[in-house]
């Protein structure tokens, strides 16, 4: 097996084809954050980015994305802020764990949502982690149908609520594919004050996240396409999000809201919505990503699993690194892992954000019920809490 190292951004017409094959043939490769899209997008921006091209003679058969810093620490391309991490190869084909990291420069490779049956990592592995799916169907009639067939718990209080947006606001309209670009800023800003209300890192104050985001808005490609999707009533937007898809997965990823409208769970109606136009666009998977929220019990259909862990080799820094991360990571796990703790420490925080939020212009508290994503601490699925 030969590996050699590429700039992702660089990769050629021919690599990024032999990329794309091996995702094809292995439908747990499907996701877009798997993508040589992605993580073109990501190394435009992150100095550190790159890929590991793994070869059998001529052929390339292998492809693995990681960021590395000055001293050899790796992590997954774009650690926190992908859902979907993996070394991407044709079948049959296997590695050697060290091997990779020593071709790669790294004393430790670092990674949080690794999908199944990437075996040469499994030793690695520390925890396995539930992440919801929907899967979707092209159903017939217009969206009040599909969301009494596909959801009928939720489909009385769903539709009245949004019954009551159009009479109080104007008539509901869903935008599936925006290509307006300011109505991303707008979402990014109502993202960046929920983060600060929930006193959370604000990951739109980091302007290389600003850019990935622009950029993958930008992208119309088979394996990735930027979507951007919103809930106007009238001619006022009540919800957005923002994320990647694929031919046939889309993943949910920066939901926001106008904080004013909670009353009519927004949230809520937004991941109903998408999930009804995404079926209907050919997608098969919306993927809610890790993490334990009430409304994506109700929502998935079943759960993929993802690892967490750290590829090491003997080295002092691989040691530090596993001795600065691995606390930090199981005593987040286990405030997740139980509601008893999950749900103080989840009033904490956003009570903290209403006190510095407290005498600007927001009122730093939200109504409504526990159906909206954004309500329930992170709309985003991951444990980072976007």
């Amino acid at each position: 097996m030969d590996i050699s190292i590429h700039r992702p951004e660089s990769l050629s017409g021919s690599l990024r084809g032999a990329w794309h094959r091996a995702a094809d043939e292995s439908p747990g490769y499907a996701n877009p954050f798997l993508s040589p899209e992605f993580a073109a997008g990501i190394g435009r921006f992150r100095g550190g980015a790159r890929v590991a091209v793994l070869s059998e003679g001529t052929e390339a058969v292998g492809f693995f994305p990681y960021e590395r810093t000055s001293l050899g620490v790796g992590r997954a391309i774009g650690l926190g802020l992908s859902d979907c991490q993996a070394l991407v190869h044709r079948p049959g084909v296997t590695w050697d764990a060290q091997e990779l990291l020593r071709a790669c420069g790294l004393s430790v490779f670092e990674f949080d949502h690794l999908v199944e049956e990437q075996k040469p990592f499994d030793r690695y592995v520390t925890g396995m982690f539930a992440s919801p799916v929907v899967d979707l169907t092209a159903g017939e009639g217009g969206y009040a149908q599909w969301l009494r067939g596909a959801y009928p718990g939720l489909a009385r209080t769903t539709l009245k609520k949004e019954r009551r947006l159009g009479r109080d606001l104007g008539e509901l309209r869903f935008v599936f594919d925006e290509r307006d670009p300011a109505m991303l800023r707008t979402l990014m800003q109502w993202k960046s004050a929920q983060y600060r209300r929930t006193s959370r890192m604000d990951r739109f104050a980091r302007p290389w996240i600003v850019n990935v985001v622009e950029h993958l808005f930008r992208v119309r490609e088979e394996h990735l396409t930027g979507v951007l999707s919103v809930v106007y009533a009238g001619d006022r937007p009540v919800a957005a999000h923002f994320g990647p898809r694929s031919r046939t997965v889309f993943a949910a990823w920066f939901t926001a809201y106008d904080p004013e409208l909670s009353y009519y769970s927004p949230g809520l109606i937004m991941h109903l919505r998408m999930a009804e136009a995404a079926g209907r666009e050919g997608v098969r998977v919306m993927d809610l990503g890790r993490g334990e929220k009430e409304y994506k019990d109700w929502l998935k259909t079943r759960e993929l699993r993802v690892g967490e862990g750290f590829v090491s080799r003997s080295h002092p820094v691989a040691t530090a690194h596993r001795l600065w991360r691995r606390p930090v990571r199981g005593l987040r796990n286990t405030v997740l892992a139980h509601p008893r703790l999950r749900e103080p420490a989840d009033r904490l925080l956003k009570t903290v954000g209403a006190l510095r939020t407290s005498g600007g212009t927001g009122s730093g508290r939200e109504r409504s019920g526990r159906a909206d994503p954004d309500r329930t601490g992170s709309d985003r699925a991951g444990p980072r809490a976007r």
